[in-house]
């Protein structure tokens, strides 16, 4: 995959916390030049870990330019539309009803500019919730993810915000789609992504499932865990408290992880349907099994074996394995002194032509926007001087200071 394959193609994104954000990280990746619009009061992760930015602004704002303006303002709107005859692809996640009020709907947008691609990730799409608010956990909630995943028996969010990067991850196939056709038409440049139907759509083989099990037996029969019911599968603990996970579906699987340990295989417990029927007994013979090792030395038995294993790592450590650090899957940058590993995209790609920017500060490179937009000098000050567009403080602390000990 060619990393410049969108070189030349202008990205303007107006979005918050993280799935336009997410997916105009990929595009950047692929060699979008990306202008990230804020508000005055800035995208929200800026705001979120001692009074600034979060990991996920860092992640995924690195190599974007940042351009605040004030789109309620008279002077807002206008350098808005004269940048919408500038770029090539309109992302953004407002609510719909503030999409409407401010101007950042596909109609206004391609008045300005008739081939510009315009995609809204939005709660969800068309449909009688079609105005209803939807953030990450809610289209879990909604879409069948939280049921199966408790803490003490609640439904509880899966803690990743994997439907915002789904949704993110689907709109960058329908941009990169209306891009690949230049004679595509407006219904295919305008392109709405619903967290909620992009959470139907990964959920399909669940719902498969469901249905399945209610023309077999007459009854849904949900899977009882997230581990698919297959005992022997899943998360257990080493003698020295480090956990492995076992990837145990099938009898071949079973009768290998025996051998791999040098045990033999209970007879009566040799299939899937036997050892159902024997849940817990298995879950303690597999339990008692991987007790007996150190993590390094089962560790070596199974991959002997070519068994499925890998270890449950904490996320300090997940970026320290010698898969993670070879090649080029991990960028190194620095942001405000201080040196972050961001995992790249997980395919091959050339290596980029110029060192990708940091993420930038709230309105970092307002004045150079405007400049490009061919505001003189004089109208920059004055539309920054009337709030319409900020640019940073010189010096301003990015984080609150942390506090002295007490003595």
């Amino acid at each position: 995959m060619n990393r410049s394959i969108l070189t030349g193609k202008t990205v303007l994104e107006i979005g918050s916390m993280l799935a336009a954000p997410f997916a105009a990280h990929i595009l950047a990746q692929l060699g979008a030049e990306v202008i990230k619009l804020e508000p005055p009061a800035g995208d929200p992760t800026r705001n979120l870990v001692r009074g600034g930015p979060s990991g996920t602004y860092i992640a995924y704002s690195r190599g974007k330019r940042s351009l605040c303006l004030d789109l309620g303002s008279d002077e807002g709107k206008a350098v808005f539309e004269r940048l919408l005859q500038r770029v090539d692809i309109v992302l953004h996640n407002l609510a719909p009803g503030s999409a409407r009020r401010l101007g950042v709907t596909y109609e206004n947008c391609a008045r300005h500019n008739p081939n510009i691609v315009f995609c809204h990730i939005r709660g969800y799409n068309d449909g009688p919730q079609a105005e209803d608010l939807a953030s990450n956990p809610i289209a879990e909630a909604a879409t069948g993810v939280m049921h199966a995943h408790r803490i003490d028996g609640r439904p509880t969010r899966l803690g990743p915000s994997y439907h915002d990067q789904f949704a993110g991850c689907y709109a960058v196939i329908g941009i990169l789609a209306a891009l690949l056709d230049p004679a595509t038409g407006p219904a295919q440049r305008k392109i709405e992504v619903g967290l909620y139907e992009a959470g139907l759509h990964v959920a399909a083989r669940d719902f498969a499932g469901i249905q399945l099990k209610l023309h077999l037996t007459g009854k849904p029969d949900p899977e009882p865990s997230g581990e698919f019911s297959m005992p022997g599968y899943g998360a257990y603990e080493t003698t020295d408290g480090r956990w492995i996970y076992l990837v145990m579906l099938t009898d071949r699987h079973w009768s290998d992880f025996w051998a791999a340990l040098r045990q033999p295989v209970d007879p009566s417990l040799a299939t899937l349907r036997q050892r159902k029927k024997e849940r817990p007994h298995v879950e303690a013979l597999v339990r008692a099994a991987v007790k007996r090792w150190s993590y390094d030395e089962i560790a070596a038995q199974l991959a002997a074996a070519r068994f499925g294993f890998t270890e449950v790592l904490p996320m300090e450590r997940v970026l320290e394995a010698p898969q993670a650090r070879h090649g080029d899957k991990v960028a190194h940058l620095l942001f405000q002194d201080m040196g972050f590993d961001l995992p790249d995209l997980p395919f091959q790609t050339d290596a980029p032509s110029a060192a990708e920017l940091p993420p930038p500060l709230l309105g970092e490179h307002t004045r150079e926007i405007l400049r490009t937009l061919a505001f003189n000098d004089t109208e920059c000050d004055a539309i920054i001087r009337s709030g319409a567009a900020v640019e940073p403080v010189p010096g301003a602390p990015v984080w609150a200071p942390l506090r002295a000990p007490a003595a």
